[in-house]
């Protein structure tokens, strides 16, 4: 299993970060991608990518909209060139969109920065999205991003799904599926097809309804492939093949 969207980088690990990776491996979790979230942290997801063998990606998210945009961008666009050889590093993001946190132009323009910067390292790019997929699939059309990306957390309908696929994206499927009344998402895992979906739990955040105060981790994943097979009446085997190959192909990992 492959954790396409974790934060294991955040402060809610420090005290136990080397056991949880040790418990992620031996649950079958072979790796995980680091998002970013904001120029201060860059260097410690770097940091600890590089001591946990797994992957990270760089970008600002659109609750850290930062007062000077072109000042930031400009040490992203530094560290993306100072890392473009590095292998680890697999993606632009998170970024992208969220009316219901902070919302101005100012997240648009964030945004449309880091898009150009995806394109230009030709990297994929990790998407926040929330109340904002007709703003974002209008700048997405505008990009065609060569490499397309994935919807992190993604919620909407199998309509609105059809129109990311459209555009390179794939959807990132996590805890939420887990819910009963998740009826959108669940339709949607349902009615498309397997090789537009990766396995993510955005941990901390995210914790599954049945567990609602606690701290999330990339250890619920086999839950969430459970579920998955149940819905696709499909073996968790089949289901982790390819949702292990779509993480693989989109990241180059």
């Amino acid at each position: 299993m492959i954790d396409t969207h974790a934060h294991l980088d955040m402060s809610a690990f420090d005290d136990d970060r080397e056991q949880l990776f040790e418990a992620m491996h031996r649950s079958g979790i072979t790796s995980v991608i680091l998002p970013g979230v904001s120029v201060e942290q860059w260097q410690k997801q770097i940091q600890i990518a590089q001591q946990f063998d797994c992957f990270f990606s760089l970008g600002i998210h659109p609750w850290y909209v930062p007062e000077n945009i072109d000042a930031a961008i400009i040490k992203l666009d530094a560290i993306l060139q100072q890392h473009s050889k590095n292998k680890r590093l697999v993606a632009v993001g998170e970024c992208g969109l969220d009316k219901l946190h902070h919302w101005s132009d100012k997240q648009v323009l964030l945004l449309d920065n880091q898009l150009a910067l995806a394109k230009a390292y030709q990297l994929p790019v990790i998407l926040h999205a929330v109340k904002a997929h007709q703003e974002l699939l209008t700048m997405l059309a505008h990009f065609r991003l060569p490499k397309g990306g994935v919807v992190h957390g993604f919620y909407g309908n199998s309509d609105i799904a059809k129109r990311y696929i459209s555009l390179g994206f794939k959807l990132g499927v996590g805890g939420l599926i887990l819910n009963p009344i998740a009826k959108k998402l669940r339709e949607t895992v349902v009615n498309l097809p397997l090789e537009h979906f990766l396995l993510e739990t955005d941990s901390p955040s995210m914790a599954p309804f049945d567990h609602p105060q606690s701290r999330n981790t990339p250890l619920i994943l086999p839950r969430v492939v459970s579920e998955i097979a149940f819905l696709k009446e499909k073996s968790t085997v089949c289901i982790l093949e390819q949702l292990n190959s779509n993480a693989l192909q989109l990241f180059d990992l």
